[in-house]
């Protein structure tokens, strides 16, 4: 193969793998979404994870966090200390919340994406 044509198949396999990991950058999470739950007195509410890495709640006025994927779990971390999980467990999703500074679950409930 000539000089020439190594450097051509060089650069279409360089271009190939950049649009390839673009592409996987891009895409979205399952759980990116609006999420019907319920709190520790079972109330419903709606929780709200941005691509953004944002969360919202609309269990109390400007509940707010940030949150990610860990492991296929998304682990949301609010400004009011708490933590809420939302896991694929079977065919259906699970909210749990835990307290801050506990490991014990306070709550959980059935966390519908809407």
């Amino acid at each position: 193969m000539s000089r020439i044509a190594k450097v051509v198949v060089a650069v279409v396999v360089a271009c190939f793998t950049l649009a390839a990991a673009s592409i996987g950058a891009f895409a979205g999470s399952e759980f990116e979404g609006t999420w019907a739950v319920k709190n520790t007195k079972g109330k419903p509410f709606e929780i709200t994870l941005s691509a953004d890495g944002n969360a919202t709640a609309t269990l109390a006025e400007n509940m707010e966090g940030t949150w990610k994927e860990e492991g296929g779990v998304a682990v949301i971390s609010w400004s009011t200390g708490w933590t809420t999980k939302i896991a694929k467990e079977g065919d259906h999703y699970v909210k749990s919340a835990f307290k801050k500074g506990e490991s014990e679950r306070a709550n959980t409930s059935d966390a519908v994406k809407k």
